[in-house]
């Protein structure tokens, strides 16, 4: 599985990369023909400034979630979970 991550008009530090690394990387656990996955980091004007948003390329497919939050962390957090949730259901219906 490849991620690659994009910081829109702002220079992400390290911290963030290896933060949202460790924290993708665990998603192929739920489902193991994952292809890549793109997270791109961009700010807003609104009061939940940050917004993540996480492409992942299936075979056959992709699923993109798209959250904004406080902190880049809490965003990164809330795609993770959520893409947990919709990759075991594609598993579950490429099973049936």
């Amino acid at each position: 599985m490849k991620i690659n991550v994009q910081s829109i008009k702002f220079d992400a530090d390290a911290k963030l990369l290896e933060f949202t690394q460790k924290k993708v990387a665990k998603i192929e656990r739920f489902f193991d023909p994952i292809i890549s996955v793109d997270v791109k980091f961009s700010l807003l004007s609104d009061d939940a400034n940050k917004n993540v948003r996480m492409n992942v390329s299936v075979p056959g497919s992709s699923v993109v979630v798209e959250r904004n939050a406080n902190s880049f962390e809490t965003a990164v957090n809330e795609c993770v979970d959520i893409l947990k949730e919709k990759l075991t259901r594609l598993k579950e219906k490429r099973i049936d």
